[in-house]
């Protein structure tokens, strides 16, 4: 798998200290809890995976060569998510 790491990607990365295989895994391991099929450029996905740390949002699109576009990361939290971390929380 190639992946592509969008600007907003790493400055994300590198604020709440996640690493390129942190999110290499949770794409290639986690599961993915919602899709987008409408975004454009590409439809994209929001995928949940446990690591070691904690809980692992990776929202990611597949360009038409195969390659990953990791869009944003984060750890999710539970104000605004449910305790499985895949049910957002009513406002």
């Amino acid at each position: 798998m190639k992946f592509f790491y969008r600007l907003h990607a790493i400055e994300r990365m590198f604020e709440r200290d996640i690493s390129e295989s942190e999110v290499e895994n949770a794409v290639k391991e986690g599961e993915i809890i919602v899709s987008y099929p409408d975004d454009t450029p590409y439809p994209s996905f929001l995928c949940l995976h446990y690591d070691p740390k904690s809980p692992l949002h990776v929202v990611y699109a597949v360009d038409e060569h195969g390659t990953i576009i990791v869009i944003t990361v984060y750890r999710p939290d539970l104000e605004g998510w449910e305790s499985d971390f895949k049910t957002r929380k009513e406002k």
